[in-house]
C-alpha cells in the first residue's frame, strides 16, 4: 500500500491498519521507542562513552543532570505512534510538548527521524554517539524542548536578566 497524501480520506483499509497493527508494526514501534529511550538516557546521564564500548566509569556520568527520565518514555511513546499515524495517513500535525524537562526525548526523536541535520547543520551525525552524548557537542543537550535545542535552555532567571 502506498502512503496517502495529506487530505486523503481515511479508507476502511487505513482505519483497519491503524486499529490493528501487524506484528512487524509493533516490532518497529518497539525498536524505535527503545532506541529513543537509549539516546535520551545518554543525553541525560552521560558525558562520554555513550555506546558503552568501554566499561562505564564515574567520569562518564554527568555531575549535573539535565532533563528528567520520568517524562521521556511517555513523550517517545506518543512520538512513535504519532509518526506511525503520519506515515499511514499523511496527516499533517505538530507535536506540542509542555515546558517540562523532556527535551532529551524530543531531541532523540528528531535525531532518529533524521531532522537534526537540517535544524542543526553543524552538529555531526556520524554515529549514535553524536546524539547520545553531550561530549560530541560543545554544549550539553537542553533539559527542556526549546527552539534552541539541542543547546542548553537558560533558566528563567538568566533569561529574564538577559532581556532587561
Amino acid at each position: 500500500m502506498t502512503t496517502p497524501v495529506a487530505d486523503t480520506p481515511l479508507t476502511e483499509d487505513i482505519r483497519h491498519d491503524l486499529a490493528h497493527p501487524t506484528t512487524e508494526d509493533i516490532a518497529h514501534l518497539d525498536a524505535w521507542w527503545r532506541a529513543a529511550n537509549y539516546l535520551t538516557v545518554g543525553q541525560i546521564y552521560l558525558m562520554a562513552n555513550p555506546l558503552l564500548r568501554e566499561p562505564l566509569v564515574s567520569d562518564d556520568i554527568k555531575p549535573r543532570l539535565l532533563g528528567h527520565w520520568g517524562t521521556s518514555p511517555g513523550l517517545a511513546f506518543i512520538y512513535a505512534h504519532a509518526s506511525r499515524l503520519i506515515r499511514k495517513t499523511g496527516q499533517p500535525m505538530i507535536y506540542l510538548a509542555g515546558p517540562g524537562h523532556g527535551g532529551p526525548a524530543l531531541v532523540a526523536a528528531a535525531y532518529l527521524e533524521g531532522s537534526t541535520p537540517s535544524a542543526f547543520p553543524r552538529s555531526p551525525r556520524t554515529s549514535t554517539a553524536s546524539a547520545a552524548s553531550s561530549a560530541s557537542s560543545p554544549r550539553p543537550a537542553a533539559s527542556r524542548a526549546t527552539p534552541r535545542s539541542p543547546r542548553p535552555a537558560r533558566s528563567t532567571r538568566a533569561a529574564s536578566s538577559a532581556t532587561r
